[in-house]
């Protein structure tokens, strides 16, 4: 089991994963590079030279390419160990070889994203994406990621589907993205910039099923785990979930 499937709660299952794009490490491994070509030349020179210029030359080679080549290793490591991961209720981000780095941000916090893409990245495939959420941290800023169009189009479809399911739960859901956000027009012809009254009465959350009513086995484990999720982070109580869990059961 790999380090982020140990990251993993009950119920959770990853939707997608990304890495950052490859001129990452070309970019961050620039000087290790340099340091061993720097080291090969040297210790090819030094062979036409005498002593004591050629072993001065040549300790200076071996110090060259010992340094670049750890330096290029560790670079490879660091890159291979980044990792920004989708599940059907949070966005992960994992760093670090030897000490890692997990920072994380509930879908249901997440307010909007901007993804940044310059020419460049455009012909390569990479851009940013600045997540915004409602949370301490503020931002998270995902730096050069492989196709950000494809993940950030991901955690849109996780974040709908995350709070269609705490609608059905009949739990209220977070804002929607401003992104999504478009004018509405008033009785009188008036269009007026949606406010989050106005998003609230125009994007109604899908209400729960009438008690009694049936459901499948599927929507019954998933508005379980919905529930469950809420009932770790505290928000609602141990005897509500059992209450909901009884109701759920009772219509299959």
């Amino acid at each position: 089991m790999s380090y982020s499937d140990g990251l993993l709660s009950t119920g959770e299952r990853v939707i997608h994963s990304a890495k950052q794009h490859w001129l990452v490490l070309v970019w961050g491994a620039r000087y290790a590079v340099l340091g061993l070509i720097v080291g090969v030349i040297l210790a090819v020179v030094q062979t036409g030279l005498s002593s004591p210029t050629k072993d001065v030359v040549n300790f200076v080679a071996i110090v060259l390419l010992a340094v670049g080549a750890a330096v290029l290793v560790w670079t490879l490591l660091r890159y291979l160990n980044q990792q920004y991961i989708l599940t059907n209720r949070r966005v992960i981000e994992v760093e670090g070889v030897l000490n890692k780095k997990v920072t994380d941000s509930s879908l249901e916090k997440i307010n909007d994203a901007v993804l940044t893409q310059s020419i460049f990245g455009r012909i390569f495939g990479f851009g940013d994406l600045e997540v915004l959420t409602a949370s301490e941290a503020g931002i998270s800023l995902f730096r050069m990621l492989i196709n950000p169009m494809g993940f950030k189009r991901a955690m849109l479809d996780a974040k709908h589907e995350y709070e269609r399911d705490l609608a059905g739960a009949g739990v209220a859901s977070s804002p929607p993205f401003r992104a999504e956000q478009t004018p509405i027009a008033t009785p009188s012809g008036v269009v007026t910039p949606p406010t989050d009254e106005t998003v609230s009465t125009a994007l109604p959350p899908r209400p729960p099923a009438p008690s009694g009513e049936p459901l499948t086995r599927e929507d019954v484990t998933r508005t379980l785990n919905s529930l469950a999720d809420l009932r770790d982070r505290g928000a609602i109580s141990e005897d509500e979930f059992e209450r909901k869990k009884a109701d759920l059961l009772s219509r299959l």
